[in-house]
């Protein structure tokens, strides 16, 4: 069995060496622990810290090209080196290493496909009440999506079985996190949780400038992640809202134009029905369509993994 540490850096000359350090040289259940850097278009001497540190594995974007595009290309490069499992982690040494065979024992047990470590934020002290609360409902929102119960949906210290990385499959360019939870949980994959600590702060986030806009961000992966597993839902529902709504101002126009002198005096009843009409009807074929193209997403996905499988072997 070989584990993979992947670490995702950008100019973190100045913690690595930390992280570096602290990361188990034996983990029980592995044979043997490689440590991979992602280099995200680092213009500090990230990589020189690195290889002075003994990291042998590298992948290397020039230019920076995001967490969520770090995170992937490192699940590849670890699987094309015989991982059986990876533990991403960060490099601003947030997290402490030593807990890393709390969340491989999950995997290793059978028990889940994917294991996040809960950071517990409730009880962060630098973490503000508004963070609190925010990381509480955001939590409670990608839940709701992914249909999972994961108490801390951002957490990046997480590990990943050979068979969950394989069918992983990222499409936003902001951060991997609450995508590959709404990926994994609507794919039906184990998901556990397991307690861990952090060490004190070491930098602002580069990731967002402030909460809002971390919110934000955030807010547009969920919404984009939910629509592309659940369109009907998204579409058609309100469609058939809106088809059944029509009828109010359809039947309203009949009302009061049988026997009327002049029928055109309650037009604006008729109108409003054929706008909410074909507002309804435009509805359910867009989700007719997007659940046909959900569909073709889903046969693609299961093309790329029997591909990966197959450069695997």
């Amino acid at each position: 069995m070989k584990l993979f540490v992947q670490i995702p850096c950008l100019n973190e000359q100045q913690t690595l060496p930390d992280v570096l350090k602290t990361i188990p040289k034996k983990v029980p259940g592995f044979e043997s622990v490689e440590i991979l850097v992602i280099d995200d278009g680092s213009t500090d001497k990230t990589v020189e810290v690195a290889k002075k540190h003994g990291v042998k594995h590298f992948v290397y974007h020039r230019t920076n090209r995001g967490l969520a595009r770090s995170f992937t290309d490192g699940l590849d490069y670890a699987l094309s080196h015989g991982a059986d499992v990876i533990v991403n982690t960060d490099g601003d040494n947030q997290y402490p290493q030593a807990d890393i065979p709390k969340l491989t024992e999950p995997i290793l047990d059978g028990r889940a496909d994917i294991v996040i470590g809960d950071r517990q934020t409730g009880q962060i002290q630098h973490f503000g009440t508004f963070k609190k609360l925010m990381q509480r409902f955001g939590s409670w929102v990608v839940n709701k999506a992914a249909k999972t119960n994961v108490p801390d949906t951002v957490s990046g210290f997480r590990a990943y079985s050979k068979e969950a990385a394989l069918k992983m499959n990222i499409v936003n360019s902001f951060s991997y996190c609450t995508e590959s939870i709404i990926s994994a949980g609507r794919n039906r994959m184990a998901i556990e949780s397991v307690p861990v600590t952090t060490n004190p702060p070491t930098r602002k986030s580069r990731l967002f400038k402030n909460i809002f806009q971390h919110m934000y961000k955030s807010g547009r992966v969920i919404a984009k992640s939910y629509f592309m597993h659940e369109p009907l839902k998204v579409f058609v529902i309100p469609g058939l809202t809106l088809l059944v709504v029509s009828a109010i101002p359809f039947v309203r126009y009949l009302v009061l134009t049988v026997g009327a002198s002049d029928p055109g005096q309650h037009v604006q009843s008729l109108l409003l029905g054929i706008a909410l009409f074909t507002a309804g009807l435009l509805f359910s074929v867009l989700g007719v369509l997007a659940d046909l193209i959900k569909t073709n997403r889903i046969t693609n996905e299961k093309i790329l993994e029997h591909v990966r499988r197959q450069q695997l072997n």
